[in-house]
C-alpha cells in the first residue's frame, strides 16, 4: 500500500509536536492556583485512560496515518459509539492536563497547536472514511468528533 504524502505529513507533524511537548523550554512559565493542579491531574489521568481504551479497541486497525488501512473495518462500538476520534480526545485532554500540572505555558501552546492539527487531520480523515465506508455519514450524525454531542 502506497501511503499518500498528505498522510505522511500529518503523521510527521503530529510526531514532531509530541516530541516538542516532551521538552519544556522555560520561556512561558506560568503559576496556576493549586486547584488547577488537581484539575490538570484529573484531565491527564482521564485523557490517558481514554487513549488506552481507544487504542485497545482499535487493535490491529491502529495507524498513525489518517487514511484507512486496506481491510479496515468501521468501528462504531465501545467508546467509538460516542466519539469518532477518541484517541485524539484522550491525547488532547492528557496534554492539556500535563501542561497545567507542570505550569507550562509552552506546553499549553504545543497542546493547542496539536488540538488544531487533530481537528484538521480529522476533517481529512473523515473524507477518506466516507469514501471507504458509505455509512460513515450516518455514524457522524450519531457521534461527536472529539466529545459526545459536539
Amino acid at each position: 500500500m502506497k501511503i499518500p504524502l498528505k498522510d505522511i505529513l500529518f503523521a510527521l507533524f503530529q510526531f514532531l509536536l509530541i516530541i516538542a511537548f516532551a521538552f519544556d523550554f522555560d520561556v512561558l512559565s506560568l503559576i496556576f492556583p493549586e486547584i488547577l493542579f488537581w484539575i490538570g491531574l484529573l484531565l491527564f489521568i482521564f485523557g490517558a485512560f481514554i487513549t488506552v481504551v481507544a487504542v485497545l479497541h482499535l487493535n490491529i486497525h491502529l495507524s498513525p496515518f489518517p487514511s484507512p488501512l486496506p481491510g479496515a473495518k468501521l468501528i462504531e462500538t465501545g467508546i467509538y459509539k460516542l466519539v469518532r476520534h477518541p484517541i485524539y480526545t484522550g491525547l488532547i485532554l492528557a496534554f492539556y492536563g500535563y501542561a497545567v500540572i507542570t505550569d507550562s505555558g509552552y506546553r499549553l501552546l504545543i497542546a493547542t497547536i496539536l488540538f488544531v492539527l487533530f481537528y484538521i487531520k480529522s476533517l481529512y480523515e473523515e473524507k477518506r472514511l466516507i469514501e471507504k465506508f458509505p455509512n460513515y455519514t450516518d455514524y457522524k450524525k450519531r457521534s461527536g468528533r472529539f466529545f459526545p454531542g459536539l
